[in-house]
């Protein structure tokens, strides 16, 4: 079983920045993809961001040029640095691994393991 710890979260108002960390344990295949999903309540549950164990990114577009993934595969740690936040961004961002990145980014939920989220709340 693989275990996901988020921190990081917070309050920002409009155009601020926050940076989300993970850290990955248990049965964690280092090839794997890591990344990020997002809920806001009520909403189903969009990929964020996610990046291969070779170091290759994947956004979506909502929010391309504003947000970094990143990953250290030495201590299983997965990063989201934030920028230009909106209000919409506002939701619990999750970490996920999963075999496959385009499973993070569909949200394949029965193929990926899931922390327990972080809340980022943006002011306007």
């Amino acid at each position: 079983q693989v275990q996901l710890a988020e921190s990081g979260g917070g309050s920002v108002q409009d155009g601020g920045s926050l940076r989300l960390s993970c850290v990955v344990s248990g049965s964690f295949y280092p090839t794997h993809c890591m990344g990020w999903i997002r809920q806001v309540p009520g909403k189903e549950r969009e990929g964020v961001a996610a990046i291969d164990s070779d170091g290759t990114p994947h956004y979506a577009d909502f929010v391309k040029g504003r947000f970094t993934v990143s990953r250290d595969n030495a201590k299983n740690h997965l990063e989201l640095r934030m920028n230009n936040l909106k209000p919409d961004d506002s939701a619990i961002y999750y970490c996920t691994t999963a075999v496959d990145c385009g499973w993070i980014m569909a949200v394949l939920s029965n193929f990926m393991s899931v922390g327990q989220g972080t809340q980022v709340t943006v002011s306007s």
